[in-house]
């Protein structure tokens, strides 16, 4: 995808019988069974206490925050039975759970280094990683969760990471925490309820009722092998004394509660830092620059990443009579990848986009809503992410006929030109920016050969010039990981202008575009638009194109088409 611009036991929760968490008389009007979920079931904040007094409307709020509690409408339509009878008999005759602790999760050891060098990089102060909340869809549906990527990496938590969860690198003397570093490690969340509370039947957000198995604090820790404890001890944690940072952006009410602790703090200084702010924006570039040089784990969940995108390419190549019959072909398309995607992985990466005919020359074609017309070409920009939230970023271009006519060949063999012009300089030692700059050669080269440059193509080259940039105004490259686009907060020289590093993976997706209205352009190529796009790993002594079983070469993709590849 184009880059733009650049554990100690909870404490269980009580019940509550004769203070309810939504309008009795509501209820008892309301006949609408289609959804049972109750206003203040839906904490602003997961580590929220229960509800213990009756209120006239049903309301949330976060603890803490001042803020006027949030209505949620839903509370009408409840069928949810509110009565003591009720409550004695859902919370008794339960089965014993088996809690059997699950051996440590191939990526605990990855994660566990990655906190050993961020530690390095802050001692002496406290650091918060949220991974983030559940983020509203409208009025009672949320989105699936995913946790921010500094959490996930930092963790080894992926798909079935908690929401609200926070992990908290305490500060002690170097050398001296459990690992060696000079941070002691604790994840918080909200454990499960037990089956005697409420939570467990009637919250809809995280009752087990609700949405299925949740795991016990030991359970995360041996899983993680990292130190767990209650999600209700995180404010007492960030307000202990001391200089703290947090990323911000995971979790702004989170990080709303840190700066309260710092303005309730006798310094108010962040060691090093003249203003806090200063010091959560460290933090938030230490832990993407930590992800510029992928681990051996991290590698492996790339390349099956890669092969699993690779199938949701051929799955739509199947499938192509649906797609062709369909008025909105392009949703069919997008339908058959993403359906890929959750069958083999967590989710997409990013909205996935189908460009058939002149939509390919928008960049970002997410609306997906077109026909797909014989003779035509069609980009597919998709990527898998897996359980562990590493995704794949792969385009290519395909002709729906299944062939290529000479004049689509002519832009397509263009296009693989520069993309193979930039990876063949790929190696350690070089700059990043060169894989860019070599891409763009051929670029301004075949543009002037065209004749749609007022200039020379080595005129268009200069940096006060750039005329061929029209026909492909995106970079050639970004780097690829948890994020599609990863690393993105990383100092312009550690990633633009940065040195090349053996484990670094980033994309190669050079293209040109050739609106339907484009004037400088010859007619015969108006309204085509052609990218491909590869993954690269970088090697001791050069590149890796994980991505190079998914066919590339104009040959490679007829036959492909025609079901030979």
């Amino acid at each position: 995808m184009l880059g733009r611009p650049r554990s100690a036991d909870p404490a269980r929760p009580t019940r509550v019988r004769a203070a309810r968490r939504w309008d009795d008389r509501r209820m008892a009007e309301n006949t609408d069974t289609a959804s049972e979920i109750a206003p203040a079931e839906i904490a602003a904040d997961p580590a929220a206490p229960l509800a213990t007094t009756e209120t006239a409307a049903p309301v949330v709020s976060a603890p803490g925050s001042g803020d006027a509690p949030v209505p949620r409408a839903t509370s009408n339509r409840s069928t949810t039975p509110a009565s003591t009878a009720f409550s004695d008999f859902v919370s008794t005759n339960w089965a014993e759970r088996e809690e059997v602790d699950p051996p440590a999760r191939e990526q605990a050891p990855f994660a566990a280094d990655r906190r050993r060098r961020l530690s390095a990089l802050h001692v002496g102060t406290r650091l918060v990683i949220p991974a983030g909340r559940l983020k509203q869809r409208s009025n009672d549906t949320d989105y699936p969760f995913r946790a921010h990527s500094a959490f996930a990496h930092l963790t080894g938590w992926g798909a079935d990471s908690e929401p609200g969860a926070v992990l908290v690198l305490e500060p002690v003397a170097e050398g001296s925490a459990a690992d060696g570093s000079a941070h002691d490690a604790t994840l918080y969340f909200r454990e499960r309820a037990g089956r005697d509370s409420d939570e467990f039947y009637a919250n809809a957000e995280i009752g087990e009722f609700w949405i299925g198995p949740r795991p016990s604090l030991r359970q995360v820790a041996a899983d993680l092998g990292i130190a767990t404890a209650p999600l209700a001890d995180v404010d007492a944690a960030i307000a202990a004394a001391g200089p703290v940072r947090v990323i911000r952006e995971a979790d702004p009410a989170l990080a709303a509660r840190v700066d309260e602790a710092r303005a309730g703090a006798s310094s108010g200084s962040d060691g090093d830092a003249s203003d806090p702010a200063d010091g959560d924006a460290l933090l938030a570039r230490d832990t993407s620059e930590l992800r510029l040089i992928k681990d051996e784990y991290e590698i492996r969940q790339m390349r099956e990443a890669v092969d699993t995108t690779g199938r949701g390419f051929s799955d739509v190549i199947a499938d192509m009579p649906a797609v062709l019959a369909h008025a909105r072909g392009e949703r069919v398309v997008e339908g058959v990848f993403n359906a890929r995607a959750r069958a083999d992985g967590n989710a997409v990466g990013y909205d996935t986009i189908a460009a058939s005919g002149p939509h390919a020359c928008i960049l970002h074609w997410t609306r997906n809503d077109g026909r797909v017309v014989p003779g035509d070409l069609i980009l597919i920009d998709a990527g898998v992410e897996l359980d562990s939230l590493y995704t794949a970023d792969i385009t290519r271009t395909l002709p729906v006929s299944g062939t290529f006519t000479d004049v689509q060949r002519e832009v397509y063999e263009a296009v693989r030109e520069a993309a193979d012009a930039a990876l063949a300089i790929v190696r350690p030692g070089i700059r990043f920016r060169e894989v860019h700059a070599a891409a763009m050669e051929v670029i301004a080269r075949k543009a002037a050969d065209w004749g749609m440059l007022p200039v020379t193509a080595e005129e268009a080259l200069e940096a006060d010039n750039q005329h061929h940039r029209r026909y492909m105004v995106h970079g050639t490259s970004h780097h690829l990981g948890l994020d599609v686009h990863d690393c993105a907060q990383a100092r312009r020289d550690m990633y633009i202008d940065g040195i090349v590093e053996a484990g670094m993976v980033f994309t190669i997706e050079p293209g040109l575009y050739f609106q339907p209205d484009d004037l400088t352009v010859p007619e015969r190529f108006r309204g085509i638009g052609v990218r491909i796009e590869d993954d690269i790993l970088v090697t001791r002594d050069g590149a890796e194109n994980l991505s190079a079983g998914i066919p590339r070469t104009a040959d490679e993709v007829e036959a492909w088409m025609a079901g030979r590849a």
